[in-house]
């Protein structure tokens, strides 16, 4: 699986879900998938997944400060939803 289409594959998922999700689903769906593309365009030339999920995760991490507590749970529990 490429780069791009692990992309495809995880934008999928959080919008396979849009029609039954809470708000708080819906929020943390939309803040990660800003994170996800980016993590996808910084590794576009790269050719392990595990690159791109490791990105994922720092871009979250540094992004702690910019959420709530809660919101910030919210965030990493539907980032382990999608990419498990």
């Amino acid at each position: 699986m490429t780069i791009q289409e692990y992309e495809e594959k995880l934008l999928q998922l959080i919008d396979d879900g849009i029609d039954t999700a809470t708000d708080d689903e819906l929020f943390a769906g939309g803040y990660l998938r800003g994170h996800i593309s980016l993590a996808a365009a910084e590794s576009e030339n790269e050719l392990q997944l595990s690159v791109m999920k490791e990105k994922v995760e720092q871009s979250i991490a540094d992004a702690k400060s910019e959420l709530s507590p809660s919101d910030y749970v919210l965030v990493c529990q539907m980032w382990q939803k999608v990419s498990a």
